[in-house]
């Protein structure tokens, strides 16, 4: 009798655990449709081309000669395959799987799918890069007016904790 029902345990933890396989699956499978549909593999394209930047400017500022273009090139490359290896799609793809399947369930993760193959959410991931900045664009300026006050902040509260001393703190850092 024990036999019978270790094995009918068994037996029902095994569909389980398949029934959990097929859902984690499934949930995974969702979650890699909505990263394609929001192009989430280009992500670190930015930050790509802020390196390459950072050497041609680097590049200009040596003087180099155009003849020696082949060298910045060279550390270009190798720069990108560093960044590769950080954070290379290959390398971040499962973790922002994760991410969506911790933060979503499958049902969510469906209905974002259709949202996001719907003109609507087409618009919107044609149009968000561009709000995304224009957004920052608008803070950052707003943000500017209050870059005096926090530094007056700093200073009287440095002057606070260190009375007698007349020590001006270095600036606030705009953002």
């Amino acid at each position: 009798m024990t036999r019978l029902r270790a094995l009918c345990i068994a037996v029902a933890l095994g569909c389980a655990s398949g029934q959990v396989f097929a859902d984690t699956a499934s949930h995974n499978a969702n979650a890699e449709t909505i990263l394609k549909l929001t192009h989430a593999d280009k992500m670190g394209t930015g930050v790509y081309m802020q390196v390459q930047q950072m050497f041609q400017q680097r590049f200009e500022e040596s003087k180099a000669p155009d003849s020696q273009k082949a060298v910045l090139e060279t550390y270009q490359a190798k720069a990108s395959a560093a960044l590769d290896q950080a954070i290379g799609w290959e390398k971040i793809r499962p973790d922002m799987v994760k991410l969506y399947t911790s933060n979503f369930t499958e049902a969510e993760l469906k209905d974002l799918i259709a949202f996001y193959q719907s003109p609507l959410g087409k618009k919107v991931q044609a149009k968000m890069p561009e709000i995304l900045m224009q957004s920052n664009q608008l803070a950052q300026g707003k943000l500017e007016s209050a870059v005096p006050v926090v530094n007056k902040l700093l200073a009287d509260m440095t002057a606070q904790l260190n009375p007698g001393k007349a020590a001006a703190p270095a600036p606030a850092k705009k953002p």
